[in-house]
């Protein structure tokens, strides 16, 4: 396993992030869900994603269980706050300073842990002012239950007058959370850059396409089953953009002889790719079983030649999105 600076910070992580978006508390058994923290521990990955959302809270206390009896400083762990997760009250979601202080205290109680090593804006809230949410981020790191400071699919200006105001109260902004792959590269136009200003790092989430790059969809065929593209829960809608345009599946199919060429499945080749950019800090990874780990743990340390890089650029085409202004059609409504 390779580690990465996290931002311009001294922070390092495990390239390969272990995520339980769709899994831990949800889709998966505890057991399951246990077995697979374990392979990733053993993988030499140190750092471990979720969020409060996740599974109603659920993924949290899973992933507290899971680690627990883990020296805290070996491992990294990163949370994020945003969507509600209670009753529905008025104050249960966005980032105003009640729900991001109450939040905090509900996501380190389910972690069983005193702190994390990075809190995140899972969301830009328009309905609060800037000034109150990064206010709030100061207060939790001051208070020791977080290191640092991140967000989560903001826009670059979104991110410039965060990171402005995080140098003001003194606290560190140093990641970025988007969605990024070979088929979504939205990010490339105006975040990266940015970022690459300000001195964050992207942690990316979704880097085979919600499976799509693994290339168990193939045009023409029914989606398998169980798999994420039928279940309404688990990201259908989302996988939906690619799966009905068989031009794309064809495309991934095309891919095999770049992954063969390095010894990796497509699965890794997706994965690897994402690395290949210098701005990710770490690619997330989930999984149902442990050997999904052990097998996406080996896109660590790949390079992938320029020419290779070409060939994949080449392969799929029109298939990838670009466009800036697909993250901020990620926006939640105001509230």
């Amino acid at each position: 396993m390779e580690y990465r600076y996290l931002g311009r910070s001294g922070l390092k992580i495990s390239e390969i992030t272990y995520g339980n978006w769709l899994t831990h508390g949800s889709q998966v058994e505890n057991d399951a869900a246990m077995a697979c923290v374990r392979a990733a521990l053993d993988a030499g990955i140190t750092s471990f994603d979720t969020a409060d959302v996740y599974a109603n809270t659920r993924a949290e206390s899973v992933l507290g269980d899971a680690l627990k009896g883990q020296r805290r400083a070996s491992t990294e762990i990163f949370t994020k706050v945003y969507w509600p997760t209670g009753p529905g009250g008025a104050n249960d979601s966005g980032l105003s300073r009640k729900h991001i202080l109450e939040s905090i205290d509900g996501s380190l109680q389910r972690l069983q842990t005193d702190y994390v090593d990075l809190y995140q804006a899972h969301r830009y809230d328009e309905s609060t002012p800037l000034e109150e949410t990064m206010q709030a981020f100061a207060d939790v790191v001051r208070a020791g239950k977080a290191l640092y400071i991140g967000v989560s699919e903001w826009t670059a200006p979104q991110i410039r007058a965060g990171h402005a105001l995080a140098q003001d109260l003194g606290v560190q902004l140093i990641s970025n959370q988007p969605q990024y792959s070979a088929l979504w590269r939205v990010i490339e136009g105006e975040v990266v850059p940015t970022s690459e200003e300000l001195g964050l790092s992207q942690i990316v989430w979704s880097p085979v396409a919600q499976g799509v790059l693994t290339g168990k969809y193939k045009p023409g065929e029914a989606p398998p089953a169980g798999s994420r593209a039928t279940d309404a829960k688990g990201g259908a809608r989302m996988i939906g953009r690619f799966l009905e345009r068989p031009d794309v599946l064809r495309r991934v199919q095309d891919l095999r002889p770049v992954a063969d060429e390095l010894g990796l499945s497509l699965a890794q080749l997706a994965i690897a790719w994402v690395l290949q950019n210098r701005n990710v800090a770490a690619a997330i990874i989930g999984a149902s079983r442990p050997e999904q780990v052990t097998e996406n743990v080996k896109a660590s340390g790949v390079t992938i030649p320029a020419e290779l890089l070409a060939r994949i650029d080449t392969v799929l085409g029109d298939s990838v999105v670009s466009d800036p202004a697909e993250t901020a059609k990620n926006a939640p409504p105001a509230r």
